[in-house]
Formats: C-alpha cells, sequence, structure tokens
C-alpha cells in the first residue's frame, strides 16, 4: 500500500482541519470498500442530524491529533 499520509505535519491550522476531514473520509472507505453501497447508505444519514453531529465530532478528534502534533501551530519563540 502507498503511503497516502506520510505525515501529520501541516502549514497551517486549515490544512491541518482539511486532512482531519480526509482522515475522516478515508475512515469510511476502508471501513465500507464498495462506493454503491456508501452511495446507497448516504440517503440514511444526510439528514439526520445525529449522524452529521457524529461525523463532525469524528473530524474534530482528528483535528485535535493533528493540532497536538502540529504543537497548535505555535512558532518557536
Amino acid at each position: 500500500m502507498d503511503n497516502w499520509l506520510p505525515s501529520l505535519i501541516t502549514a497551517t491550522p486549515t490544512e491541518g482541519y482539511d486532512l482531519a476531514v480526509k482522515l475522516a473520509r478515508i475512515a469510511v472507505k476502508k471501513t465500507q470498500p464498495d462506493a454503491d453501497m456508501r452511495d446507497r447508505l448516504r440517503k440514511d444519514y444526510e439528514a439526520d442530524a445525529n449522524a452529521l453531529i457524529a461525523a463532525s465530532h469524528v473530524v474534530a478528534t482528528h483535528f485535535a491529533t493533528i493540532a497536538a502534533a502540529n504543537d497548535h501551530w505555535r512558532e518557536a519563540k
């Protein structure tokens, strides 16, 4: 398998957040590799507020990990 995640280090918080979203999406793809099934399942959660909040929580957890890895983007003094 190729190295799709070479590092958690990002230049900015925005890039870190984008990486957090990517991590969440990759997790879904690895959990359910059938794209047609993912498309069918999307109808079950796209209008479900609790499911969307849960997805946001996953992204937030990934972002917290990435922020810590980047020392919260603090510059050395």
